[in-house]
């Protein structure tokens, strides 16, 4: 509910420019003019919206949330007892309100903002140009900061068409991820291109309205059975060439009619040595050519391939394309053409692919800091010193670094840290000519009231909280701290400069090697939190064509253990035993 333009709340009314004497008697003076009526908080609407978070819609609501929260009632009680100012007491309550755990939301539109649109990604470029590579990407970067994303591919949708109904005499057309067919089988395939076009299209549809996709059901346009919460999504990415400009004006129509945005991302490339290695290292070596055993032979068939689609791609251009909404990436990023950008969403997008860096031999290396003290006596946050192993792993590590770079043959590294003590003086005895970065992003998780706590304390002084968290650790913000979601915001510009780089050491904390990790491994954000990182332990990432490899090197330092997996029993009402069931063990 709102008031019309003309009408003002009314405590703006009495509180609207005082007089010189009204404020003058206001400072260093007891006495002062009889007061106007007391505007009534309860009842304005306008001070209800400025006084409370989402987490509670009424005054009622929020009282009782901080009855019930354990570590806000003596708060409350002496809230209660300030009976003479309403407004100060209802100020402080709104910012207790945003200590709590934050409400969740489903990816429902009916959450979305009013006027955003959902977006079809189109990718468009010509075989071998990285579009794969780029949508997997996109799509894992999108549903890491938040953005429920999927990744439609004519090629998985040709493959299935041509495994349900292989061609008689039962052989099979031959296709490939992008497209082509020998001669004697063009009409052919080019009637299947169209069909798995049309399909990849409905269904990101589908998904986009939370429907049932055509991949699990007969009907392309069926939706979610009554009584069952369907999932929307917010952006689909649809990989394939898309090389006419008649068929990209048959998806902006569609988009048009679905009420959709459409957003153009191309691979253009001109780069002979570019395209080559693509092929060799990336196409050759696909589903489709698994069982050649003539790489060579293969690689020419796959060039053939790209000269029939020459024939008819119409790169975009600003000048003819100029009403589209689209991001041009020349040579691997190389140069980059954006036009018309629409939207958060779009300007992310091409924000984050200007920052992705393609090419061989990239490695990342993720660390946690040396054993702590607070880790040998089971405390989580602080900003202890490390312990005497932690201080030997320091030293193991530093000897590490530089037989890695022993031979010259290898570049040096980045060393980032944190700003907290831990991993600073685990990163102390690594010299030059390896720089040395300090992150106030990287700091771990901030576990606000529970900073300096064991398990066995939270559980005990807090055990609603204890469980809230085990329920949804993702999500579950510390009273006065933060939630492995606020995290993944703050080290949102850690993952842009990470893209940018060739070879990095991240020495971090726990909670935040996890947010990493899990966004070079695509991984859910409910499994997230869950991710086992040892303690002198170095994670090497590997970046390759369409995917991470992770490999796991230790440093043969004994530590404790810090680990606490999920327990079975997550419910509020459980006994103590069960809800300390996996705690690590500790002095």
């Amino acid at each position: 509910m709102q008031t019309g333009q003309g009408e003002q709340c009314e405590r703006n009314k009495d509180e609207e420019q005082p007089d010189l004497e009204t404020r003058s008697s206001s400072f260093g003076s007891t006495s002062s003019k009889p007061s106007a009526k007391k505007h009534d908080i309860d009842s304005c609407v306008h001070c209800q919206e400025s006084l409370f978070s989402t987490s509670c819609t009424t005054a009622e609501e929020l009282k009782r949330a901080l009855q019930e929260n354990s570590l806000l009632s003596n708060v409350f009680s002496d809230l209660q007892d300030d009976s003479e100012n309403s407004l100060s007491r209802k100020i402080l309550e709104r910012n207790l309100s945003f200590k709590m755990r934050p409400k969740l939301y489903s990816t429902s539109h009916a959450y979305v903002p009013e006027g955003v649109k959902p977006i079809i990604i189109v990718l468009v470029g010509l075989p071998a140009r990285g579009k794969t590579y780029i949508s997997k990407k996109l799509t894992r970067y999108l549903n890491w900061v938040g953005v429920s994303t999927k990744v439609f591919s004519i090629g998985d949708y040709t493959r299935r068409q041509t495994a349900a109904t292989p061609a008689s005499g039962g052989s099979q057309p031959e296709v490939s991820t992008e497209g082509g067919a020998k001669p004697d089988e063009a009409e052919e395939f080019n009637r299947l291109r169209d069909l798995c076009a049309q399909l990849a299209l409905q269904d990101a549809t589908a998904y986009l309205r939370g429907g049932v996709s055509a991949a699990s059901s007969s009907s392309a346009a069926a939706v979610a059975p009554a009584g069952q919460l369907a999932t929307f999504g917010e952006v689909a990415v649809l990989d394939a060439t898309h090389g006419s400009r008649t068929r990209r004006l048959a998806i902006l129509e569609h988009c048009a009619a679905a009420g959709f945005s459409a957003f153009f991302v191309e691979s253009y490339c001109d780069s002979e040595a570019i395209v080559e290695a693509n092929i060799m290292d990336v196409k050759v070596s696909n589903s489709n050519f698994r069982d050649c055993t003539d790489k060579e032979a293969a690689a020419q068939e796959f060039r053939e391939r790209i000269r029939k689609h020459e024939a008819e791609y119409q790169p975009l251009d600003a000048t003819v394309d100029g009403q589209l909404s689209f991001v041009k990436i020349i040579n691997q990023g190389e140069r980059f053409i954006i036009n018309r950008l629409r939207g958060n969403i779009q300007s992310r997008v091409a924000y984050y692919l200007m920052n992705v860096k393609v090419g061989p031999g990239r490695c990342i290396y993720l660390v946690r800091h040396g054993e702590s003290m607070f880790n040998v006596l089971g405390r989580i946050g602080g900003d202890a010193d490390l312990s005497e192993r932690g201080r030997l792993f320091a030293k193991r590590l530093a000897e590490w670094v530089d037989e890695r770079t022993g031979d010259q043959s290898r570049p040096p590294l980045r060393v980032w840290t944190s700003h907290m003590r831990r991993t600073v003086q685990t990163a102390a005895f690594i010299r030059s000519p390896h720089t040395l970065e300090h992150w106030k992003a990287l700091n771990e998780i901030d576990a606000g009231v529970c900073e300096g706590l064991t398990y066995e304390e939270i559980a005990e002084r807090f055990p609603v909280e204890f469980a809230n968290r085990d329920k949804d650790k993702f999500n579950y913000r510390y009273p006065g701290g933060e939630s492995y979601s606020d995290l993944v915001a703050r080290l949102e510009p850690v993952i842009m400069e990470l893209e940018r780089q060739s070879h990095v050491l991240v020495v971090c904390h726990q909670a935040v090697a996890r947010c990493l990790l899990g966004y070079f491994m695509d991984k859910k954000h409910s499994d997230l939190p869950h991710i086992r990182i040892p303690l002198h332990t170095l994670i090497r990432l590997t970046p390759v064509a369409y995917g991470c490899l992770v490999e796991h090197i230790s440093l043969n330092v004994p530590c404790v253990d810090t680990h606490r997996s999920q327990p079975l029993n997550i419910d509020a009402t459980r006994t103590a035993q069960e809800a300390l069931s996996t705690i690590p063990s500790h002095y």
